[in-house]
Parts: structure tokens; sequence; C-alpha cells
């Protein structure tokens, strides 16, 4: 057998970039214990940002009893992208802590976020959702291109804002500063 300079080699799996978990929140009480609660699960705390007016849709208005309130949460302990389901599952047993006659007053919107994107963990299945796990799915919501996030025709309302979209800018450089470390 002749020796091919050109002969390809099998791929070779390879850990997993450690990812940060930013957890949108949406809120319509105060959740007193919220910061415990989210530092006892995930790690530090490496910064927040809101309350923002949520006035992109008026569909959690009923169930949390008026129009909730906008905060996100980046973290500093980094993640294994490969736990985004576990992750969206402790999200949904905390929300329960706060729910009030089965209703939430808190909802959770566990992601990560890359050098090139930030992806949410859902449980609602739809054509461009992975699955991920235990009835988990994985949601591209916004990519990096051009220096900045850019949405895709599926992102909700409020995170396909500028304002949004900046803020996610400022996580991603605080990542790039972990990711350093």
């Amino acid at each position: 057998m002749r020796s091919n300079r050109y002969t390809r080699s099998m791929a070779q799996a390879r850990p997993f970039t450690k990812t940060m978990l930013v957890i949108g929140i949406l809120m319509s009480i105060e959740a007193l214990d919220l910061d415990q609660c989210l530092e006892s699960a995930f790690g530090p705390i490496e910064s927040k940002a809101g309350p923002f007016e949520f006035t992109f849709t008026d569909y959690y208005d009923q169930e949390m009893g008026c129009r909730p309130q906008r905060l996100f949460y980046s973290f500093a302990s980094l993640v294994d992208p490969s736990d985004l389901a576990g992750i969206k599952i402790q999200t949904n047993q905390l929300e329960q802590r706060w729910a009030v006659d089965g209703e939430r007053k808190v909802n959770l919107d566990p992601g990560i976020l890359s050098l090139s994107s930030f992806i949410l963990a859902t449980t609602k299945d739809r054509s461009h959702r992975i699955p991920l796990s235990r009835g988990i799915y994985g949601e591209t919501t916004l990519i990096y291109q051009d220096k900045r996030f850019n949405p895709l025709a599926w992102t909700y309302a409020d995170y396909r804002s500028e304002q949004f979209c900046e803020l996610f800018r400022t996580f991603r450089e605080t990542y790039k500063c972990l990711l350093n470390k």
C-alpha cells in the first residue's frame, strides 16, 4: 500500500469549552431569597442587570398577576454546555419555590453564552430547537457576528432588542476574561 501524505485521520471528540451561565428572570413578586438560591445552585453571581420594564408581550401577565420585570444574571463559575438541560430542570424546580396557587411568579430562563452564540434552554419543542435531555431543548437565540450579537428569525422580542443585544455583548467581554483565568 502506498503512503499518501494526505491520509485523513478520524475526527476525535474533544471536551467542550466551558460557557457562561446567564439566567433571564421575569418576576412579578420580590423573591427575597432569589440571589441566595441561585448562588447556592450555580455559584457566585458575576453581574446583575435590571430590572427592566417587560413591555414586549403580555404573555406572562395573567399567570404572574401583573406585568413582570425583566432581569439578567450572569455567573462567575463557567459551566460545561452539556449541563444546560440539568440546569433548566433545576431552575424549573426553583420556580416552584415562588409559585402561588400553582402559578409562577418567577420565571427563570437559563442559557449558555459562548464567544459565538447564546443558547437558551426550554421545555417547548419547535422545529428549530434541538433535544438535549430529559424533555429539555436548546435554542440558539443570538449569534455573535460583526462584533455584535444578532437575533435570528425565532428570537424572542426582548432578546432581539438593541438594549439586550448590547447587554449580552458586555457579558461576552466578561466571559472572555473568565476564560483567560
